[in-house]
């Protein structure tokens, strides 16, 4: 169960034609890519509650430690993904280093996070494009609508979302890429919108205090407590200090989804240059953002007055600009859909890996004679994704995405370590700096937020990490074809 994969035999296996993906990425795709996925909700949302209810104006600084933490575990990334430039990201690192049990456990996790990822995404989407129909006089029937406040309905929009995003995808990568591209420069854009026009009405009284006095909190209890609390008995302060960390704890997921640019690593001419550009530009030109965007809008208005659902727009109808708030809402929407097509990418490309490895059935991993992509996955996965946007409410789940994240990030991170041991001579193109500082730093900063996630995220993440290991098991141990090969 823990045999490893060498990396030569990785290799080998993408040059197959029936098994082998198309390579057409360049290093300024795969940066759209990531930016794509990256700004979505959490420059549009949680830039405004977190202000208002953790860090006030000192958001910028939780941006730039959450910043940080990302950065540790992309040097990480960048490592192996230009090392092994193989589909299947984490899933691919850990079977080089970990072992083939531990691999699977973290494909297992990746196909959980980015199937949630997605789907919360195309509800969300759902939302905002019914707003701007309702806005323009037409309105969708209840039932039509998704399930809201304990009333069952479907959520067509959200599920002709995904299902047209799957068939993009399945059409190839470069059209896919083509099609981020031009909704990125969208996004892109109304985000230097808001920098650029907000800037003109900051006002320097609402930085004061830059970082608000402390304030304890009672906090949650029983099973929404988080992890840490329950443990230690700590509890997390809101404003101070302090809450800046709290306050990076949650801003942390706003930059969910640069490690989706390794998963396109099979696709791209020339991996072992162009993966890292890409995973860490999109990393730093989306921190610069996320920090620009956080200080705009506190300065615009009061942090305690800032609105939860659309700060960004709100704060522009605040100073009596609508037609700004509008064009951002527009843009929010539009931005969406780039972050719910990459999250399927890369778990069609997870869920490919493994397939071709035998851990799933090799059905999966052949792939179109024309379009040189992985379309049985691609299809099953798009299909399920789009069921489960339709029919389920699914808020309650999102924060799975999170503990998904940082799980991959911990895994990655010792893996570098291990196969720098197990492999020194390896041709690395790109080196991880200060090993094994600075994997050792992103392992301990990924498990302090991880504890202070909400136990019954915990509890949910070890019943599938346990489902996960009953099916490799069942199927994935005897089917391995590592395991038969030996």
């Amino acid at each position: 169960m823990f045999r490893t994969k060498s990396v030569e035999q990785s290799l080998r296996d993408t040059e197959d034609p029936e098994f082998a993906l198309k390579k057409s990425l360049s290093a300024l795709d795969l940066t759209v890519f990531g930016v794509g996925v990256i700004i979505g909700t959490g420059i549009f949302v949680l830039t405004g509650k977190v202000a208002r209810d953790t860090a006030g104006p000192a958001t910028a600084l939780a941006f730039v430690v959450a910043g940080v933490v990302c950065a540790l575990a992309a040097l990480c990334y960048a490592e192996f993904a230009s090392t092994v430039p193989v589909a299947g990201s984490a899933y691919t690192f850990s079977y080089a280093s970990l072992g083939e049990l531990p691999a699977w456990i973290i494909g297992w996790d990746l196909v959980l996070e980015l199937a949630l990822g997605s789907a919360v995404v195309a509800v969300g989407w759902s939302g905002y494009l019914r707003s701007l129909l309702d806005t323009a006089g037409f309105h969708l029937p209840a039932a039509l609508s998704g399930t809201h406040d304990g009333t069952f309905g479907f959520d067509l929009l959200a599920c002709l979302l995904v299902l047209a995003l799957t068939g993009i995808l399945v059409a190839g990568m470069k059209l896919s890429s083509l099609i981020t591209n031009v909704i990125v420069a969208i996004k892109v854009t109304v985000v230097l919108i808001v920098i650029v026009v907000g800037a003109f009405f900051i006002k320097g009284a609402n930085y004061h205090p830059f970082v608000p006095p402390a304030k304890s909190t009672s906090g949650d209890s029983g099973l929404q407590a988080p992890l840490v609390q329950l443990i230690f008995g700590y509890t997390p302060t809101d404003f101070g200090v302090l809450g800046v960390f709290t306050a990076a704890a949650v801003v942390f997921f706003a930059f969910i989804g640069f490690d989706i640019v390794a998963t396109a690593a099979e696709e791209t001419r020339n991996p072992q240059r162009d993966v890292p550009r890409g995973i860490l530009g999109s990393l730093i030109i989306c921190t610069v953002l996320y920090v620009a965007v956080s200080l705009v809008v506190t300065g615009m208005q009061k942090y305690t007055a800032l609105t939860v659902d659309a700060p960004l727009a709100d704060a522009f109808k605040a100073v009596g600009h609508p037609f700004w708030a509008g064009l951002i809402s527009f843009g929010a929407a539009v931005g969406l859909t780039s972050v719910c097509m990459i999250l399927l990418l890369g778990q069609t490309r997870v869920f490919f890996a493994m397939s071709r490895d035998g851990l799933l059935p090799r059905t999966f991993s052949r792939v179109h004679p024309r379009f040189g992509t992985p379309y049985r996955s691609t299809l099953l996965l798009g299909s399920i994704v789009a069921a489960v946007a339709g029919f389920t409410s699914i808020d309650e789940l999102a924060s799975l995405v999170n503990i998904g994240t940082l799980f991959a990030f911990v895994v990655v991170a010792i893996g570098v370590v291990l196969l720098r041991r197990q492999r020194p001579d390896l041709p690395r193109s790109f080196r991880t700096p200060l090993v094994p500082f600075v994997p050792i730093a992103s392992v301990l900063a990924s498990l302090w937020l991880m504890l202070n996630l909400p136990a019954e995220t915990w509890l949910r993440f070890g019943i599938w990490m346990l489902v996960g290991v009953a099916v490799y098991l069942l199927y994935g141990r005897g089917h391995s074809r590592l395991g038969r090969s030996r």
